[in-house]
């Protein structure tokens, strides 16, 4: 019998099943039963509600999605499956329940992660239910190659708010590198044979941090029904990602208004909302899993009129580490325009905050040979027409950076500007004062590179472009971490060498050694020598710590890296050398000692 032919042999929830070579004696006995596949049809039939976009990922034989479509009244449902021998099945099920015109079918793999092959093989088992991506060594497979789909552009064409997925195993890589955004509830059915139980705790753990809340009714421990708020489900509720989602995006307001920061406050009322007085999250900056930029309401009057098409920058930093790291992240949509806007728009950090650019800023836009108009907005603006990028750079994930941003710092940052000055360089923070966090004793680590041939370089004393073309010079780079290494990182290739000091115990030392990954192709030596911490009584911010470093570990260390000849043992910083150091008398004491360590191992 063909599967044009439509004998119905079962009925389940009221979808009338055809006849299919896939359905055997068990298999047809518990659909009858309503027991085929009865966790996930009971998870989505709890979670779709009436008007629903449903994305299927593991169609099966369209049971599932069928029963879906039948009795939870979804406006559409958009089912994916990769064996194309149960293509004409699924169909037949939905042409005999009348469900064409709700459902739409591909037999494609949706892929969320980056370098997406054209196809992928998929191994057909005599069993459709053990067919998957994956290979047993010990199974009997027919392989088809199967095209793939990008999930990203899947979901901004089809707008899906339920999710439900059944594609044996590949669920966790697929939760690794999606974009949930927009996604308010969600089905799925767990594979820890293929993945192990680290796996499965992975992919739990994927969905808690995105919000997602388990439904006990319906859910089982192999199968998840779970939701979440529609404030979380926001498309643009998730923190930008390097891989996917709306950092690569770039959307275009007519007579929007920008509001900047009313209190000096980090997290503050601030952004954008469109012409109608809606929040546009796109708009706002994250730090790490917080977005900064909260909903605001729209002023009744607006401070000032802005004409003309300017491209949003987003908030302007006057500290020069969150600066290139905050204020950069949406410039690379300047080459993606069909023309170049009048300007840069930015609003303030802070309330009387300066509105003049200052010698670093502007030195950096000319870095990256951005000559237009940059525009600070002090208080509230309606703009005519404001072009938005997605955040493709700044803390969290995204100090990765999406490939556009890559590219266009690759492209530009420091491209007329040629390599000078010696192999070694040492970028030091000696010299930044006391209220700036650096390591004790290092004028004695800048006097043991200097004598192995390293130039002690304070780049706060040099101008933008001789920083640049020192960073281009050097081969091998020692640095006590700062800011200077994300402006190294621009520059920085692959054959460099680069040993990077931690001066404190923090989160940001992280995002500069995967800002130096991800741009430079090559890891840094990190060099974790430290044995005390010290820290002012007055602040904890632990940019103001002060790191007290294990010289002889660190001789050691550079030495088996290959950034140092072998020689006579650094001397050990004693009391005597740490309370009487410079460092330590600014320090004075305002500041003590907290016991913490950073060391190998």
């Amino acid at each position: 019998m063909t599967p044009d032919q439509t004998e119905i042999v079962a009925l389940c929830k009221g979808v009338k099943v055809p006849h299919s070579r896939f359905l055997t004696k068990t298999r047809l006995a518990r659909i009858k039963a309503e027991r085929y596949e009865h966790v996930e049809i009971a998870g989505a039939l709890t979670v779709v509600r009436a008007g629903d976009r449903v994305l299927e990922l593991g169609a099966g034989i369209g049971i599932v999605g069928a029963v879906t479509a039948k009795n939870a009244a979804p406006e559409a449902v958009l089912a994916f499956e990769a064996n194309p021998d149960l293509i004409p099945h699924i169909r037949a099920l939905y042409r005999v329940n009348g469900l064409e015109g709700i459902i739409a079918l591909r037999n494609q793999v949706l892929i969320s992660g980056p370098d997406r092959p054209d196809t992928m093989t998929f191994h057909r088992r005599k069993s459709f239910l053990g067919s998957s991506l994956i290979d047993p060594p010990s199974a009997n497979t027919r392989p088809v190659e199967v095209p793939t789909a990008e999930y990203r552009a899947t979901a901004e064409e089809f707008q899906p708010n339920v999710l439900i997925m059944d594609i044996e195993g590949g669920e966790l890589d697929f939760l690794k590198h999606a974009d949930l955004s927009g996604i308010r509830a969600l089905v799925v059915e767990f594979h820890p044979k293929v993945y192990g139980k680290l796996g499965m705790q992975a992919c739990k753990g994927i969905l808690r941090e995105a919000g997602f809340a388990r439904l006990e009714g319906p859910s089982t421990r192999m199968v998840w029904a779970c939701t979440r708020s529609e404030e979380r489900a926001g498309r643009f509720a998730t923190p930008p990602r390097p891989d996917g989602g709306w950092s690569h995006g770039i959307r275009t307001l007519s007579n929007a208004v920008v509001q900047a920061p009313q209190t000096r406050q980090k997290f503050t009322p601030s952004g954008v909302v469109d012409q109608n007085g809606t929040d546009r999250p796109e708009a706002a900056v994250w730090h790490g899993k917080r977005r900064a930029n909260e909903p605001f309401t729209m002023p009744q009057r607006v401070a000032e009129e802005v004409p003309g098409t300017w491209l949003w920058g987003g908030t302007l930093w006057s500290y020069f580490a969150h600066f290139i790291v905050e204020s950069s992240g949406r410039l690379w949509a300047l080459d993606h325009l069909e023309q170049p806007p009048d300007g840069i728009l930015y609003i303030h950090r802070r309330q009387s905050q300066d509105a003049e650019l200052n010698y670093f800023q502007k030195a950096f836009f000319a870095a990256l040979g951005i000559d237009l108009p940059i525009r600070v907005v002090a208080d509230s603006a309606r703009v005519e027409r404001l072009i938005v990028p997605g955040q493709g750079f700044g803390l969290g994930d995204i100090v990765a950076g999406t490939p556009a941003f890559r590219d266009f710092i690759h492209a530009r940052f420091g491209r007329h500007i040629a390599p000078e000055g010696r192999e070694k360089l040492y970028i030091s923070r000696s010299q930044l004062g006391p209220n700036r966090g650096k390591l004790l004793g290092e004028d004695r680590i800048e006097q043991e590179l200097a004598a192995q041939g390293y130039e002690i370089f304070h780049p706060q004393r040099h101008d933008m472009p001789t920083q640049i073309a020192r960073y281009k010079a050097a081969r091998k780079i020692v640095a006590s971490e700062g800011s200077a290494l994300h402006a190294f990182a621009f520059v920085g290739r692959a054959e460099q060498s680069v040993a990077l000091i931690p001066r404190r115990r923090s989160q940001a030392t992280a995002h500069i050694i995967s800002h130096l990954e991800s741009f430079t192709g090559t890891s840094p030596t990190v060099l974790n020598v430290l044995r005390e911490v010290w820290q002012p009584l007055s602040s904890k911010r632990k940019r103001l710590s002060v790191g007290e470093p294990d010289l002889p570990l660190l001789q050691a260390g550079l030495v088996q890296a290959g950034f140092i000849e072998a020689g006579p043992v650094w001397t050990k910083l004693s009391q005597s050398d740490v309370h009487n150091s410079d460092v330590h008398n600014a320090l004075g004491r305002g500041f003590e000692a907290t016991g913490a360590t950073l060391l190998p191992g």
